[in-house]
């Protein structure tokens, strides 16, 4: 009895042995995530954007309670001028980390950049006006606030010409302008003008 039950305990330890190699070894999930985000962040570095917002988007699917695939997307298409993919993806982010400070700065400067095209649109098509120009200039009001400034986008610096000869310095009549007025560009640089 005694050979077999060293064949018993040989087949126990050989089957352990056998199980224990099967098994593979447990894989950090925090490393997997880094692993994927840098491989996201080279194929982003080598120009190849599709593939690295595929490695991301599969990560949000792997991990869809961490923020990190989300912001790095985020991240990518507000470098491209996707500002409305960008917003979408940083507020997935938010919803995760609502003080994550990459995630707010893409919504709000992503916004503001949206904001600032439909008015250029708008202006061009002489559209800004009744509601919307209320509207626009009630945001401009709360952005002047919130920045503690008084005016939205400052004019150009003037430049500082040589005084001309005294007989064509002034014309005769001729009011000076105020301090602190805005000299109008004529060039519509500025679409926010009519908003300070």
């Amino acid at each position: 009895m005694s050979q077999w039950k060293s064949k018993i305990i040989y087949g126990v330890a050989l089957a352990c042995l056998v199980s224990a190699c099967a098994t593979p070894p447990a894989v950090d999930p925090a490393a997997k995530l880094d692993s994927i985000v840098a491989e996201a962040d080279a194929a982003q570095k080598a120009g190849q954007t599709d593939k690295a917002v595929k490695l991301l988007k599969d990560a949000t699917g792997a991990f869809p309670a961490d923020k990190t695939p989300w912001i790095r997307l985020a991240q990518i298409r507000f470098d491209a001028e996707n500002y409305g993919d960008a917003i979408s993806y940083a507020l997935e982010g938010l919803q995760r980390d609502p003080k994550d400070k990459v995630a707010n700065s893409i919504v709000a400067v992503g916004g503001l950049r949206l904001s600032t095209k439909a008015l250029n649109d708008l202006r061009t098509q002489n559209d800004l006006n009744g509601n919307v120009r209320n509207e626009a200039q009630g945001l401009a009001k709360i952005l002047r606030e919130s920045l503690g400034e008084t005016v939205l986008v400052p004019s150009r610096p003037k430049v500082v010409a040589r005084p001309a000869p005294a007989a064509t310095t002034a014309k005769k009549g001729a009011a000076p302008a105020k301090p602190g007025t805005p000299e109008p560009s004529g060039d519509g640089a500025n679409p926010f003008g009519s908003l300070q």
